[in-house]
């Protein structure tokens, strides 16, 4: 029970939000639903499935509650205890896992497909889990080596001046990627992997004139890279190598250009086997305040394209009256 109600009933308070019109009692071990009757149907159904997700071993979020109610109320007859136990690996007693039905979707598409393109706002665990997708295939032997790649473009900073080698100054935009490897691997076997070539993490740049066979590719930040460069990673699939692409087109820090990302969406979008996986603020796995956050600032968007887009269209056809007095008289 007290796995299942999270620690202070944080869990009870989510299932509480999720069904206004439903009271829910607990009393030891007992939970008595009262209220709507349709919404008392839909919160046992809930509480029956994180009742299967607790007993199965699985550690309990607010995120994976509110998946799981959303996938109940677009399809009665799904099973999220089902949906959402896929472990992708275990590592240190964590197991890493999807925790919404767009993470699962995108992580089926992985097995499925040899390019998958992750496309979707922080905090939505699309490098986390496409790194401990290739972890995975690693450890199955599936793969014979894991190239993790990342552009290095600074985010408003110029990191150019500091001190230290090329690789030295490369290391910190690639920090990200080592933090993810060292969660899901012995921090101890990480090193000697990277020291015998098993694992490499380089910048985007170092991928030029490369054959990359029998390797999972991660290439992660890719909203960052020009469509040149786009090109020029896709084109260095090889044999028996699996590519997961991941960025986000609405934080794109390229000086001037357009962002690869944004290109090739509509460049390869109906080949088969490249599978574009798209994730929303319904799958931010972070604080809560996130998803708040990526809906917000998408609403921003949306307001001030328009506003351009209006403003563009009074540019492109002046009013009648403003045609009358640029019209010569005869």
């Amino acid at each position: 029970m007290v796995r299942l109600l999270g620690p202070q009933d944080r869990l009870l308070t989510t299932v509480e939000r999720q069904f206004p019109l439903v009271s829910v009692l607990v009393r030891g071990n007992d939970i008595t639903l009262s209220g709507d009757p349709a919404q008392v149907e839909a919160a046992r159904h809930l509480v029956d499935e994180l009742l299967v997700m607790v007993r199965g071993g699985h550690d309990l979020t607010p995120t994976e509650v509110n998946s799981s109610a959303r996938i109940l109320e677009n399809d009665r007859a799904a099973s999220p205890a089902e949906l959402l136990s896929q472990s992708i690996l275990t590592s240190r007693g964590k197991s890493v896992r999807p925790k919404t039905m767009g993470q699962k979707q995108y992580v089926d598409a992985i097995d499925e497909n040899t390019v998958v393109f992750g496309i979707g706002p922080a905090g939505t665990g699309k490098t986390y889990l496409a790194m401990a997708k290739a972890v995975q295939a690693l450890q199955r032997k599936e793969v014979e080596r894991i190239i993790l790649t990342r552009p290095a473009v600074e985010a408003g900073e110029r990191l150019g001046y500091l001190p230290g080698t090329l690789t030295d100054k490369i290391d910190p935009y690639l920090r990200p990627l080592y933090d993810a490897l060292n969660e899901m691997m012995d921090p101890e076997i990480v090193p000697k992997l990277l020291a015998a070539g098993t694992i490499e993490v380089a910048p985007l740049a170092y991928m030029r004139g490369r054959t990359l066979n029998n390797s999972f590719i991660v290439l992660d930040e890719a909203q960052n890279t020009t469509p040149e460069q786009m090109k020029m990673f896709l084109t260095r699939l090889g044999f028996g190598s699996k590519m997961v692409i991941t960025g986000d087109i609405t934080q794109v820090d390229l000086p001037t250009g357009t962002s690869g990302l944004q290109v090739v969406t509509r460049i390869l979008d109906r080949i088969d086997d490249i599978h574009f996986a798209t994730l929303t603020s319904a799958d931010v796995v972070r604080h809560t305040l996130v998803g708040q956050i990526v809906d917000a600032y998408t609403k921003y968007d949306q307001i001030q394209m328009a506003r351009r887009e209006n403003a563009a269209q009074r540019t492109d056809h002046p009013s009648d009256r403003d045609r009358r007095s640029t019209t010569p008289k005869r």
